[in-house]
C-alpha cells in the first residue's frame, strides 16, 4: 500500500520507526482505489483473484493476490465489501494506469469499474496505540471492531461518507479510513494522532515495519519472481486452478525450490540487488532489496536462496557496496515482537 508521505524536515526515519513502534503514526495512501458495483462484481473479481470470493462477508477487507498471464504474481490487493459496492486498493506499487490495463483484460458485463474515483481518497494510521486514534471515528466501542471488519465512521466532517477498516500493514495496530473528504479526515486523523503522542510518518519507517512484518514485497515488489520464489504460494486456492487468471501455469512449490528469505546484517551494511550470497566458496543466493534503515539495530535485507539454505539461523556472506565482506544471518519473520500483541485494546 504505497505512501507517500515525506515526514516533517526535524524528523528522521529512525523518529517515525520509533513512532509507529511506541505511539501511532499516520501516512495518507496514495495507491489507486477501484470502485466495483453491479450485481455480478464478485464474479468479475473471482476471474482474476486467486481466493474465490464466494464467502466473503459484508463489511470485510481481505488482502488478495492477482496473477500475470503467465501465472508470476502481478500485485498483492486489499478488496473491501462495501455494502453493495466492492473495492481494491493496491499493496504493491502500481499506477492507475497499470491497474486499469490489467483490469481492461475481463468482461466486465454488468459491472462498472472506476478507477480513481473522483472525490475519493484513504488515510492510514498505525501503532500500539493505534485504536485510541480509532475510537474517536466510531460512536461504539471500538474493541467491537475485530480485524479485517469495516464500519461506517462518524467523522465530524459535515457531508461526509467514511469507512472505517481494521487492517494494517505494520502487525501493530492498523486502520484505514476510505472516504469521500479525503483531505479533511486527513487532516481530522492527524490532529487525533498528535493528541496521543503520534505523529504524521514517512514510506521509509513504514516500509521498513512492513519488512520486518514479512510483508516487505510491498515496496520490493515481485519483479521476475514466481509465486513459489516470492513464497506466496500461500496466498493461491489450488482448488481453483483453470478458474482464474494465470492459474493454469501455475506449479505448486516444493522444498526443493529456491524461495525469498529474510536476512539480518550489521548496521550500516549496504547490499546492491544482484550481490551474489555465498556459503563458504559456494554461492547460494541473490540479494533482491535492502529494507530502509530505519531500525538502529540491525540491516534487514530480502534474498533469493537456494534449498536448504533458506532455514533459519544460517551464517552467510556477500560483499557490500564498499567492497567488505560482510556476515549475514537467515531470520524468521516478524522480526520484531510488535508492542500490539501486548497492548490490549481498551
Amino acid at each position: 500500500m504505497t505512501a507517500t508521505t515525506i515526514a516533517p524536515a526535524d524528523r528522521t526515519a529512525t523518529d517515525d520507526y520509533a513512532t509507529l513502534r511506541t505511539a501511532v503514526g499516520a501516512y495518507r495512501v496514495t495507491a489507486p482505489l477501484v470502485r466495483l458495483t453491479g450485481d455480478d462484481r464478485l464474479t468479475f473479481l473471482d476471474g482474476f483473484l486467486a481466493k474465490s470470493a464466494d464467502y466473503v462477508e459484508p463489511d470485510t477487507v481481505r488482502e488478495v493476490l492477482a496473477l500475470n498471464a503467465d501465472g508470476t504474481p502481478f500485485a498483492i490487493l486489499l478488496h473491501f465489501e462495501i455494502g453493495d459496492e466492492s473495492w481494491l486498493l493496491p499493496r504493491t506499487a502500481l499506477s492507475a494506469d497499470e491497474l486499469g490495463g490489467y483490469l481492461a483484460q475481463f468482461e466486465a458485463s454488468g459491472v462498472t469499474v472506476e478507477i480513481s474515483p473522483e472525490g475519493w481518497g484513504a488515510t492510514a494510521f498505525e501503532g500500539p496505540v493505534a485504536w485510541s486514534v480509532a475510537a474517536g471515528f466510531v460512536d461504539f466501542d471500538i474493541s467491537g471492531l475485530t480485524l479485517h471488519a469495516v464500519t461506517e465512521s462518524t467523522p465530524d466532517v459535515p457531508g461526509a461518507t467514511a469507512h472505517l477498516a481494521r487492517v494494517g500493514s505494520t502487525g501493530e495496530y492498523g486502520y484505514l479510513l476510505l472516504s469521500d473528504a479525503p483531505q479533511a479526515l486527513h487532516e481530522a486523523v492527524l490532529a487525533a494522532v498528535a493528541e496521543k503522542g503520534g505523529a504524521e510518518v514517512g514510506a521509509e519507517a513504514l516500509a521498513r515495519m512492513q519488512a520486518e512484518a514479512g510483508m516487505g514485497l510491498y515496496g520490493a515488489g515481485f519483479g521476475a519472481l514466481t509465486v513459489g520464489r516470492a513464497d506466496v504460494a500461500w496466498m493461491i486456492d489450488w482448488n481453483r486452478i483453470g478458474e482464474f487468471h494465470g492459474s493454469d501455469d501455475l506449479t505448486a512449490p516444493t522444498e526443493a525450490d529456491a524461495r525469498l528469505t529474510a536476512l539480518v546484517a550489521p548496521v550500516g551494511s549496504r547490499f546492491a540487488a544482484g550481490t551474489p550470497l555465498t556459503a563458504g566458496d559456494q554461492q547460494v543466493g541473490t540479494v533482491l532489496h535492502q529494507a530502509p534503515a530505519a531500525n538502529p539495530e540491525e540491516e534487514l535485507v530480502l534474498a533469493l536462496l537456494d534449498a536448504p539454505f533458506w532455514v533459519p539461523g544460517l551464517e552467510l556472506t556477500a560483499t557490500d557496496e564498499q567492497g567488505d565482506a560482510r556476515p549475514l544471518r537467515t531470520a524468521t519473520l516478524p522480526r520484531v515482537i510488535a508492542r500490539s500483541l501486548t497492548s490490549k485494546i481498551a
